[in-house]
């Protein structure tokens, strides 16, 4: 077993002035009330942090989240990727407005695990302290909080702050481990300067690892920069893992380019969404029904912006429901599939509902359309389902790709890929995975355009590879493309024909008049050899109009009688050869070959003679420095 200490986040959430500051300095002998006002008021505004180790060795941060009304936006940023929350209640006070919100709030973003903690334990007896953990017991019994247990404590004396932590400890045993092998994935809840430093960040580390001198990226702005240093609960560190409250001093980037939402990243891996598909539940309390198009507040992570909910098969969405929709961002924000976001009404401000992320980047949907809620419902299904409609979508996919549009580590990924693999549904080509039923469409398309090819070019003996591979998807890769006409091949739906591909049985055929024409065409080829003129030329000579005859000529090249040099200058395949063996036996006992030299020994033209070496050249059998020419590769003769 282990003995690695493990890392957690625990958070704070409860009415204003109900003692989490307080009980925070209790548990880690930190004061996390930074601003002066805070110190002034007596009230937290921004978030503070502190840290503690658990009796087992374990180290546990903690979030101080702001109680007021008018900060609800700091506590939100506060409370994500949270592994328990302490919610927090003045025993003199009992629930009040803040306690209630805030524990909706949790309750939307599916916090997994928490404990209520009775604070100012010390000012009350045991009866009243009874009746106050009855109330909230009452208060608590539709939530995640339902069996959560109940600690009494005074942080002014002390008193019950060792059951806590042994609480603490117990409730822990049961957390899941963050995914640290997933993509980097942090953020940003503070930024500041540091004289001599420059821009400092600060976040819970929610997916992967980072070390020092990694480069990562920060959205927004998009920018890629280096990490000078890493600190974990304000020491310095090589690295951190998922779990982790980090501050990341970070090269080069302008902090006036920075906002609290922005993410850093692994480097090409997020992107910003201005639109996302979600699942959005509407609180039973919310004030009066959404319609569409109504503007709320949208927190998710550490962002907050503007939407636009768009309700997709509905008028209105009533208090207490819950609908797939559709919200349109006024900014961009980085999001990922299964993110949990808050909602709250435009005006005046009151948190109204939550849900989580379908579908980080979506296209428009129309409104009122079975297909479009039935393909939302199967992405919204499960990571499998997800996996399967994207890569139905983009016809393929690599696995960075579905790293990106899905959130998850690749080991995961590949977990469900194989799975539906087994399953039938999808299939590996090259380092591409696609759908078993698009690959069947492709098949289908690749045999239908030979075909057409066929029919529209029936002289010549097959279709290039690049013709084929333009009519199936531009995101299919080279490498998946030679796989999938690979099994075409092996199955005998195409054939090889040398560099072409055709169908099994074709043959070019040529019409009595056509074949006398090549034979003509050929015949002249041969007896001029190495003095053949450019094609107008020649083909004006025999009395043939150069347009009609492309298809004879194509012809002619694809079974190997003519040798095209270049778009206007062709050699018999006789004289081809035979230039080619002058070729060779001059670089057997030369070093260097020049165009006057090679002219004379062939006796032809200098327009042909350039023609020939430039082909030579292009086929790499020969390499041109200066005015003359070196063998490279050239071809052993027959």
């Amino acid at each position: 077993m282990s003995t690695t200490p493990r890392h957690f986040i625990i958070g704070t959430a409860g009415h204003v002035d109900h003692g989490k500051t307080a009980l925070i300095q209790a548990l880690t002998g930190q004061e996390t009330d930074r601003l002066k006002e805070e110190k002034e008021r007596g009230i937290s505004i921004e978030l503070g942090f502190a840290s503690f180790r658990l009796p087992n060795g374990d180290l546990a941060g903690i979030v101080d989240v702001p109680g007021h009304e008018r900060f609800i936006h700091n506590m939100l940023a506060g409370v994500g990727g949270i592994d328990l929350v302490l919610l927090v209640v003045d025993v003199m006070e009992g629930s009040m407005p803040q306690t209630r919100e805030h524990l909706q709030i949790l309750q939307l973003l599916d916090v997994p695990r928490g404990i209520i903690v009775l604070t100012k334990c010390d000012l009350a007896d045991e009866e009243w302290i009874d009746l106050v953990e009855e109330e909230i017991r009452e208060e608590v019994a539709e939530t995640f909080l339902k069996d959560a247990p109940f600690c009494r404590v005074s942080s002014l004396s002390g008193a019950g702050i060792p059951e806590l932590v042994k609480t603490i400890r117990e409730v822990l045993k049961s957390s899941t481990p963050k995914d640290a092998d997933g993509p980097l994935r942090l953020p940003i809840d503070r930024h500041f300067s540091v004289a001599g430093f420059g821009t400092v960040v600060t976040g819970t580390l929610l997916t992967g690892r980072i070390k020092v001198g990694d480069t990562v990226e920060v959205l927004p702005p998009g920018e890629r920069v280096r990490v000078r240093e890493v600190q974990v609960h304000g020491k310095k560190m090589e690295g951190a893992a998922a779990g982790q409250r980090v501050a990341l001093n970070l090269v080069g980037l302008d902090r006036q380019r920075l906002q609290r939402g922005a993410v850093v990243g692994t480097p090409g891996i997020f992107e910003q969404s201005e639109r996302l598909d979600v699942r959005l539940t509407l609180l039973p309390s919310a004030p009066r029904p959404l319609k569409f198009r109504d503007p709320i507040h949208f927190y998710l992570g550490t962002a907050r912006v503007v939407g636009v909910v768009a309700l997709l098969d509905r008028d209105l969405l009533e208090p207490g429901q819950s609908a797939i929709v559709q919200i349109h961002l006024d900014r961009p924000l980085v999001a990922h599939r299964l993110d949990r976001f808050i909602v709250r009404s435009y005006s005046p401000m009151t948190t109204i509902g939550g849900g989580v992320v379908i579908d980080p980047n979506p296209v428009k949907h129309r409104r009122f359309r079975d297909e479009v809620m039935l393909a939302l419902s199967e992405l919204e299904s499960g990571e499998k389902s997800f996996l399967l409609q994207k890569l139905l979508e983009q016809g393929c996919a690599r696995l960075k790709d579905l790293e990106l549009i899905s959130g998850m580590g690749q080991e995961r990924i590949v977990t469900h890929l194989e799975k539906l693999e087994s399953e039938g549904k999808v299939a590996r080509l090259a380092d591409q995975w696609a759908v078993v039923e698009a690959m069947r469409t492709w098949r289908l398309k690749m045999i239908e355009e030979t075909d057409r090819f066929h029919a529209a070019s029936p002289l010549l003996p097959g279709i290039p590879h690049a013709t084929l591979k333009s009519v199936l998807p531009p995101a299919l890769a080279a490498k998946t493309f030679d796989q999938l006409l690979a099994d075409a091949l092996a199955a005998g739906d195409i054939v090889q024909q040398g560099e072409l591909l055709a169908r099994p049985g074709f043959a070019p055929t040529l019409s009595a008049n056509e074949q006398r024409t090549v034979e003509r065409i050929e015949a002249a080829y041969r007896e001029e050899g190495v003095q053949a003129k450019n094609k107008q030329e020649m083909l004006e000579r025999l009395g043939f109009d150069p347009a009609q005859t492309e298809p004879l000529l194509a012809y002619l090249f694809s079974t190997g009688r003519l040798v095209r040099l270049n778009d206007e200058s062709f050699f018999h395949i006789d004289t081809y050869q035979q230039t080619l063996a002058k070729l060779r036996h001059h670089f057997a006992s030369h070093q260097t070959l020049t165009m006057a030299e090679f002219r004379d020994q062939i006796n032809s033209a200098r327009k042909q003679v350039q023609s020939f070496l430039e082909h030579c050249d292009a086929l790499k059998y020969t390499m041109r420095r200066g005015d003359v020419r070196v063998a490279w590769k050239l071809p052993e003769g027959p």
